[in-house]
C-alpha cells in the first residue's frame, strides 16, 4: 500500500470522529515516529513530511555513507555501493536521503500501526468526549432511547454519544421505547478505561430543581431561590423555595394559577406530587409548613437530637403521615428533623399492633402504608376511602372494622 492511500484510508477516521485534519496528521506522525523507534531502535534520524491539506504523508530516512566494511550501526550508516545504488555518484561523508515506503515495513508493522492510529484517535475523542460532559454534570439534557434492557436503559444523543440510565435513576412509572426522546440531568461521568461512562438520571432531587429553573421565570432570573428540594420519585416530592423581594409570592409564581406553572413538571415526572412551601429560618414554622396539609396543635424540639414531637387532633395524622409514610418522611428530610406525632386526646386508642392475633400482619402493614398506625384512626375513616387508599377489599375493611370497634364496645 502507497503512503498516500494508507492516509487517505485514515482519513476516513475524520468524517467520524471529533476530530480535525491537523490534529489527525499530529496524531499519525506521532503513531509513526513510535513504530519507527520500534523497527529501527531511533527515530532522530527520520523526517516525516505530512501535508494537512491534502493528506499525505512521506518519511525519509538520513545516513551517513562509510567505507562498505566500516558500518557499525544501519540506522544511522549506510555503505558505499549500498549508496551508490540509489545515487552513483555518492561519496563517503555525504547524507543520503532515503524514501521508506510501507512496503518497507511490513505488513505486520503496518497492521499494527493502523490499530495504534484507531486506538489514539479514540483516546483524543473520548478526552474531549469526558470534558464536554463533565461540564454538564447537574444540567438537564435531552437523548433518544437506543436499547431498553431489565435494569438499565441506553441511551445516544445527537453527536451519538452513548448515556446510561441505570433503573434506580428511572422514574417507577416511566416506559420506555426505542426512539423515544427523555430528558434528565447528567448525574456523573467517569473515564472507564479510555470510555467516558455518562450516567443520566430522572430522579436526582436536583432533575427537579433544574425543572424549576426551566419552566418558571422567576427561578430562572433568581427572583426566587430554591432552598432545597426532597423527592420520592414518582410519588411526592417538597420544594421549598423563598424570594429576597418581598411583592413577590414565590409559592404562587412556582405553582401559577390553577396549578398551570407546575402541571408540566408534574407531568413530566410521571404525575409526581409537588408540595412548594415557603422557606422560612424559623424552623418551628418550617417543620408545620414541611407537614401541610396536616393542621399542628403543637410541637416540642429537642436540638440535641435533632427531633421534634409533633402533637395534632386524631383526624390530622393521616394526613401528616400521608399515603404511605410519604409526607412525614419527606418533611423529616426537608426540615432536617426527624418528626413524631402524637394524637391529643387519644390516651385511650389503641396500637394496631395489638390486633396482630386476629388481624394478618400484611393487612396491618396496608393499613400503616397509608398512615393508619392506631384502631382509631382506622375507624374514623370513610370504607370507600381506605379501599381507595389500600390494596384491601371492601369485604376485609368491613371485617377489620369489626374486630377494631368490638374493643371499644361496651
Amino acid at each position: 500500500m502507497e503512503n498516500l492511500a494508507l492516509i487517505e484510508s485514515f482519513s476516513e477516521f475524520k468524517d467520524e470522529k471529533f476530530i480535525d485534519r491537523v490534529t489527525l496528521m499530529s496524531i499519525l506522525e506521532e503513531v509513526f515516529r513510535n513504530t519507527l523507534k520500534r523497527k529501527y531502535g531511533d527515530d532522530d534520524n527520520f523526517d516525516i513530511i505530512i501535508n494537512p491539506d491534502k493528506g499525505d504523508l512521506e518519511i525519509w530516512r538520513n545516513r551517513i555513507v562509510v567505507e562498505d566494511d566500516s558500518v557499525e550501526d544501519e540506522n544511522q550508516e549506510i555503505s558505499l555501493s549500498e549508496a551508490r545504488k540509489i545515487e552513483p555518484d555518492f561519496e563517503v561523508g555525504e547524507d543520503v536521503s532515503e524514501e521508506v515506503k510501507l512496503i518497507d515495513l511490513g505488513r505486520r508493522t503496518v497492521l499494527a500501526l493502523r490499530q495504534n492510529l484507531v486506538s489514539r484517535i479514540n483516546e483524543h475523542d473520548n478526552g474531549i468526549i469526558y470534558k464536554q460532559f463533565v461540564d454538564l454534570i447537574g444540567e438537564i439534557y435531552t437523548a433518544e432511547v437506543h436499547h431498553v434492557r431489565h435494569n438499565v436503559v441506553i441511551l445516544l444523543d445527537d453527536e451519538g454519544n452513548e448515556l446510561i440510565m441505570p433503573k434506580d435513576r428511572q422514574i417507577p412509572s416511566d416506559f420506555y421505547r426505542k426512539g423515544d426522546s427523555i430528558r434528565g440531568i447528567i448525574e456523573s461521568v467517569e473515564l472507564k478505561g479510555n470510555k467516558p461512562s455518562i450516567l443520566m438520571s430522572r430522579t436526582s432531587p436536583k432533575f427537579l430543581e433544574k425543572l424549576f429553573e426551566q419552566d418558571i421565570p422567576e427561578v430562572f432570573d433568581g427572583l426566587i431561590s430554591i432552598k432545597k428540594v426532597v423527592r420520592i420519585p414518582g410519588e411526592k416530592a417538597k420544594v421549598a423555595v423563598d424570594s429576597y423581594d418581598d411583592r413577590i409570592d414565590p409559592v404562587g409564581a412556582c405553582v401559577g394559577m390553577k396549578g398551570s406553572r407546575i402541571h408540566g413538571i408534574v407531568r413530566e415526572l410521571g404525575n409526581e406530587n409537588i408540595d412548594v412551601i415557603n422557606y422560612t429560618n424559623n424552623i418551628q414554622l418550617l417543620i408545620t409548613r414541611a407537614l401541610s396539609p396536616a393542621k399542628i396543635s403543637s410541637l416540642k424540639i429537642n436540638e440535641e437530637n435533632k427531633s421534634v414531637e409533633v402533637f395534632m387532633d386524631p383526624e390530622q395524622v393521616s394526613k401528616a403521615i400521608g399515603r404511605g409514610g410519604f409526607n412525614i418522611r419527606l418533611a423529616g428530610q426537608l426540615t432536617g428533623y426527624e418528626i413524631d406525632v402524637y394524637r391529643e386526646g387519644a390516651e385511650e386508642d389503641v396500637e394496631l399492633t395489638e390486633f396482630s392475633d386476629e388481624i394478618e400482619d400484611w393487612v396491618l402493614e396496608e393499613l400503616k402504608k397509608a398512615g393508619l398506625d392506631t384502631a382509631k384512626s382506622v375507624l374514623e375513616q370513610d370504607v370507600e376511602d381506605l379501599v381507595k387508599r389500600t390494596d384491601l377489599e371492601e369485604e376485609t375493611i368491613l371485617e377489620i372494622r369489626k374486630v377494631l370497634s368490638a374493643e371499644f364496645s361496651e
